[in-house]
């Protein structure tokens, strides 16, 4: 009669499939997950489908992974039931490891619901998640009783060198040295032991065998995990979450995920992919770090680990590539992203593999590659029926690659891209509605017309009022302009400013000299000379060029109230003040003495803080992109908090 095997065994086995889905390689991966009916297993299972789901809106997928998710969470209960009358096989409760396994699939099960848009499957995602919450901290508690300061991270120093909020559970516990907990019993209340014992898991006592890692590193992730998704929460839904009992403490969720990440365990790749997405989004998005060096060692340390165990996951190189672009590496993100979609590569996860093509084309944007930028996006289209990064599907996609043509001054091309985007706005809403993209297209689409009938122009070639290009503009909500070369930048400053009416109340040694008189200014609306100003406003501030941004910046606020179409504009001229403001106070700290530079920094980041409100006010439901701009908001806010907390100032 064989043997029952142990949950080691299980585990073993299940991690070579994982293995196998972050090596780009999901058939072997299925075939790993369906060797066993374990809860491992069919969390495995559950983790491939919702990933191809996730990153491809499938919906039978979407069914799939709801199924052998809720077979993990039934089997993982159970078997955590069992477990708790027999002996424990680690130095941690008996059980423990499928009540981590348990927490995990509630967690994607959660996410799951949510991947179907409808009010039904949000409301479950939150009933999902209200529980598997509340799992996660009773797990941390058990787990890491004496915090995290003494556990390893993925870089030579601790992640956070800052500490947790007042109310948060990392300054609750006793920040002495980490002793284990007795396993209860009667004689335990009674008496202590006279010496203590390092925590499993701490740098003095590393943790012995998978399950022990399992347990470590599953606790730490699925609590950083929740405590991170909360804090970047636009405020408008914070306010709603809130109202469950949601607690959230930022700096303590990534020291939770770096040392998850620093681990073995299979939940080590996923903090590290949770982490590196988040540091990708900090440095693209906030517009301004704190402390920028110690972001990107973090974010080269991660990727570096685990590009190790995987060199051919498209998730890693995609992640490489990002801190290249990051680093101002333009060429080198260019080359690492098509090494990546060469044709040799394994290629059974074509989610995957689309992310690369994603991020290839807003790089070869920010390096003024028209050409390939537009074969990029359009190959998007013909790689999946729908992308749902951020809400894009192909009319963004058409659109932004008409952009291009019209860079290119291929006329032609252009206008047959953006007379196929009536018919793809149709195709595909989110629950019903128009998405966020979408919504600004049709009104751009419209503006484009009656600019062009107005100059009594053909109404079928309304590219030709077009002059700032599609691309450029909606690149702004991307910040694709604020990691650029300095060529670059020149470039688009001579283009937007040789534009009419020329530039005559802003200097700028790097504006267009002679700008030819036309018939009809080519920008003859508020909307065009503040989306103009705002661009020239972020360019500038990419080349320190600070008076010179600031003036251009100011403008587009002035000139927001009156816009036609475009409301976001004044919300992200504010915003964009914000960003320049506290990297203008960068350079001039270094040029004082300690104490003057507190004094500037106080009154910068006051200064600072008041534009995010005046941004966020502005920011409305009737805004265009609004939530985008609102998600911006809160991660610049955590930025100036991050630097009070770095120069010592109350928050």
């Amino acid at each position: 009669m064989a043997s029952t095997p142990s949950a080691e065994d299980l585990l073993r086995s299940a991690t070579q499939g994982f293995d196998h889905l972050f090596a780009n390689d999901i058939d072997a991966a299925k075939k790993a997950f369906e060797s066993e009916g374990a809860p491992f297993h069919l969390l495995g299972l559950g983790v491939v489908a919702f990933l191809q789901a996730a990153l491809g809106m499938e919906t039978g997928l979407m069914e799939e992974a709801t199924r052998c998710l809720t077979a993990s969470e039934v089997g993982a209960k159970k078997q955590a039931r069992a477990a708790k009358s027999l002996p424990s096989v680690h130095r941690f409760d008996a059980g423990i490891e499928w009540e981590v396994t348990h927490a995990d699939a509630v967690v994607l099960l959660g996410l799951t619901h949510a991947l179907g848009e409808s009010y039904r499957g949000y409301l479950q995602c939150l009933y999902e998640l209200n529980s598997a919450h509340s799992k996660f901290n009773k797990l941390f508690k058990t787990v890491y009783p004496n915090g995290l300061q003494f556990y390893a991270t993925p870089a030579t120093t601790p992640l956070p060198s800052r500490k947790g909020s007042d109310g948060s559970l990392h300054s609750s516990v006793i920040q002495s040295k980490p002793t284990t907990t007795l396993k209860s019993g009667f004689f335990s209340r009674w008496f202590t032991p006279s010496t203590s014992v390092a925590a499993p898991g701490t740098i003095t006592n590393p943790p012995s065998g998978p399950v022990e890692e399992l347990v470590l590193s599953g606790t730490a992730f699925g609590y950083g995990l929740f405590n991170l998704v909360l804090s970047l929460l636009p405020a408008k839904i914070r306010n709603v979450v809130g109202f469950f009992g949601f607690n959230y403490d930022r700096m303590l969720a990534l020291q939770a995920l770096a040392v998850s990440a620093a681990r073995n365990d299979i939940h080590s790749v996923f903090a590290g992919l949770v982490l590196m997405t988040y540091h990708g989004v900090v440095l693209l998005l906030s517009g301004y770090q704190a402390d920028e060096a110690h972001i990107i060692k973090q974010y080269k340390a991660i990727v570096s680990r685990v590009d190790g165990r995987y060199p051919d996951g498209s998730l890693w190189i995609l992640n490489k590539a990002k801190i290249q672009r990051m680093t101002y590496d333009t060429e080198g993100a260019i080359e690492t992203l098509k090494d990546g979609l060469k044709s040799e590569r394994k290629k059974s996860f074509p989610q995957a593999d689309t992310l690369l093509t994603f991020e290839l084309a807003w790089t070869l944007l920010s390096h003024r590659r028209y050409e390939e930028t537009a074969k990029q996006f359009l190959d998007i289209t013909r790689l999946n029926s729908w992308f749902p990064i951020s809400f894009l599907s192909h009319a963004t996609y058409y659109f932004i690659a008409a952009g291009c043509y019209f860079s290119l001054k291929d006329h032609d091309r252009a206008q047959n891209l953006l007379d196929k985007i009536p018919d793809q706005l149709d195709k595909r809403k989110l629950s019903g509605r128009d998405m966020p993209t979408e919504t600004f297209i049709k009104k751009k689409l419209a503006f484009y017309k009656r600019k062009q009938a107005r100059r009594r122009g053909d109404e079928n070639r309304f590219v030709e009022a077009i002059k700032i290009s599609p691309a450029e503009e909606i690149a702004i909500f991307w910040n694709t302009h604020a990691r650029i070369e300095s060529s670059v930048a020149i470039a688009h400053i001579q283009e937007w400013s040789s534009l009419t009416p020329a530039i005559t109340d802003i200097e700028s040694k790097y504006l267009a000299k002679q700008v030819p008189k036309t018939e009809t200014d080519d920008l003859d609306t508020v909307d065009e000379l503040a989306i103009r100003s705002l661009l020239l406003g972020i360019v500038h501030r990419t080349l320190a060029e600070y008076a010179a941004s600031r003036a251009f910046l100011l403008d587009a606020l002035k000139r927001a109230p009156n816009v036609e179409i475009s409301s976001w504009v004044g919300g992200v001229s504010a915003f964009e003040l914000a960003v320049l403001d506290l990297k203008e106070a960068d350079v001039k700290a270094s040029d004082m003495k300690p104490e003057e530079a507190m004094t500037m920094w106080e009154g910068v980041l006051a200064g600072a803080s008041e534009k995010l409100d005046q941004a966020y006010a502005m920011s409305t439901k009737q805004t265009d992109l609004s939530s985008r701009l609102d998600s911006r908001i809160v991660m610049l806010r955590d930025e100036i908090s991050d630097k009070r907390g770095l120069l010592g100032l109350p928050a």
